[in-house]
């Protein structure tokens, strides 16, 4: 790996687990074990870094999430595939943690590959509701944009819970309960 990767890793792992005022230069290039120079040589400074190092993490969740939200079945199964699919939950979401980071949030550069991260998956979800719709897999008339705001709101929600109560239960039981009111209805006789 090289030194540019070692340092855009180091970054990314102290981002989720210290937030962006909690990593210093110095923790990153311990964490990487690159010298000061080998930083600045790479990285005009630590938000060109941290820049990196989000957009990465970004890139990562997108190919995770489309990976499961891309497999072969019906609209409910690619939805639970999601939200059950196995998750770190417990350190909480690396891309939605940095909403909460009051200096990500203040820069524009920091925030857009946050922000687009959350309106790609928003979207994607919103698809994936319509195809549902489209082959009469839901019965009841749904917004898609307003179930796929639903299902991130309760990834992230669930995310909070559990690390509040520091237990998975909270998590899966929002994941559950939200299955539950997505469930395609069935006749009864």
């Amino acid at each position: 790996m090289s030194t540019s990767d070692r340092l855009i890793e180091a970054t990314r792992e102290l981002l989720w687990e210290r937030g962006y005022v909690g990593t210093s230069p110095k923790a990153i290039q311990q964490q990487a074990g690159a010298g000061q120079g080998s930083m600045y040589h790479h990285f005009a400074g630590k938000p060109d870094l941290a820049l990196a190092a989000i957009r990465r993490t970004a890139e990562e969740l997108r190919g995770t999430a489309g990976r499961v939200l891309d497999t072969p079945g019906s609209a409910y199964e690619r939805i639970a595939g999601y939200l059950l699919r196995e998750r770190e939950v417990l350190r909480g979401c690396p891309v939605g943690r940095l909403t909460m980071d009051p200096e990500v949030i203040a820069s524009d550069a920091l925030r857009a590959p946050v922000n687009e991260t959350i309106a790609w998956l928003r979207g994607r979800l919103a698809e994936i509701v319509q195809e549902g719709l489209d082959r009469g897999e839901f019965e009841r008339p749904l917004v898609p944009e307003d179930v796929a705001a639903s299902i991130v709101a309760t990834v992230q929600g669930g995310y909070v819970l559990a690390r509040a109560s520091g237990s998975t239960d909270a998590f899966d039981a929002a994941a559950r309960g939200l299955l539950t009111l997505l469930a395609p209805r069935t006749e009864t006789a």
